[in-house]
């Protein structure tokens, strides 16, 4: 009986202590937006709040607004403010899951170019910021998962508005997408030819050419399908990469002074001192020859049987004394 008791006082102070927590959540909530009463109250405060760069705040008064007025007539504008108080405040992943929210709710509106826009937006990175100066990062070898996301939300923007006061820039931010991820190819292609994945880098580079026509890492794909077709022994695919190569891109690295291709010789090795320095100490690189530029004449298979084709001669050759005393006259 005893037991039953305290464990009903425990259970008792315990919904006395989550109704008192409630209770100022209640009144810590009506402190916060007291003497608004009305929409355009709710409204106006939340407007001052993103004026002045108070995005956190903002965010929680239009919050409160769409809760207590969700069909009024400011509903629907602070559900697009407040994708541009979460891109604000550098908060993405909430921006782009408002501008989605808005897209679904209000897919006939006039602002539905901005959800689009703002959603392209909030995938988008330029590599820039305070952090990026000092450090030499590159961007685009990261993952571009982001890239092609905000790539392909400005190219959906551009399909369904193309007259959009957003859509001009949305064009500039897809030029330079398209140039980061045909970039990042070219760094997957040189990964895999360094490590002599031959096939892996030809794929990945003839992916640029094909695909990424007009960027800056055509006339490296080019370059990296030349040195594959070298290596694998596939001279007159070579040529040709070489011929299109010496045509296009004529000031290319890999072309020397006299038209010739440049094979490399270097194979990315950083050492510990160029790694914890950030690249401004040390060496990156090591010079052992990657592979041969080309086959032998024959392969391996054809080798087996021209050897063989030169016994049998040897056999045919032989006189009746060397046969019958097994070669030894």
């Amino acid at each position: 009986m005893k037991k039953h008791l305290n464990k009903s006082i425990i259970y008792l102070v315990l919904s006395i202590a989550i109704s008192g927590c409630s209770l100022f959540g209640d009144d810590e909530d009506e402190n916060e937006f007291a003497g608004l009463s009305t929409e355009e109250q709710f409204y106006e405060r939340a407007l001052d709040q993103l004026n002045g760069q108070n995005y956190r705040g903002a965010i929680s008064t239009y919050q409160a607004l769409e809760s207590r007025f969700p069909f009024g007539r400011f509903a629907e504008q602070a559900q697009i403010e407040i994708v541009f108080a979460h891109y604000r405040n550098d908060d993405m992943e909430a921006a782009r899951a408002a501008a989605d929210r808005f897209v679904r709710l209000h897919p006939d509106s006039d602002n539905i170019d901005y959800a689009f826009y703002m959603r392209g937006l909030s995938s988008f990175t330029d590599g820039g910021g305070l952090f990026n100066r000092f450090l030499p990062i590159d961007h685009t070898k990261r993952d571009p998962g982001r890239a092609q996301e905000s790539f392909n939300d400005f190219a959906q923007l551009l399909a369904l508005y193309p007259d959009s006061v957003y859509a001009g820039d949305a064009r500039a931010r897809m030029i330079y997408l398209r140039n980061n991820l045909a970039r990042y190819e070219i760094h997957v292609a040189n990964y895999y030819l360094e490590r002599r994945a031959y096939i892996a880098a030809l794929r990945r580079s003839q992916y640029v050419v094909e695909n990424f026509q007009g960027t800056p890492a055509v006339s490296d794909g080019v370059a990296i399908m030349t040195e594959c077709y070298l290596r694998l022994g596939l001279d007159e695919l070579a040529d040709t990469s070489l011929a299109l190569l010496r045509e296009n891109y004529p000031e290319h690295a890999s072309i020397d002074n006299n038209g010739d291709f440049i094979i490399r010789t270097e194979i990315t090795n950083p050492s510990l001192l160029y790694t914890v320095s950030f690249g401004l100490v040390g060496d990156n690189a090591v010079d052992p020859p990657l592979a041969p530029t080309q086959r032998p004449i024959t392969s391996g298979s054809q080798q087996i049987i021209n050897d063989q084709q030169d016994i049998e001669v040897e056999e045919e050759g032989r006189s009746f004394l060397s046969i019958i005393t097994l070669g030894i006259l």
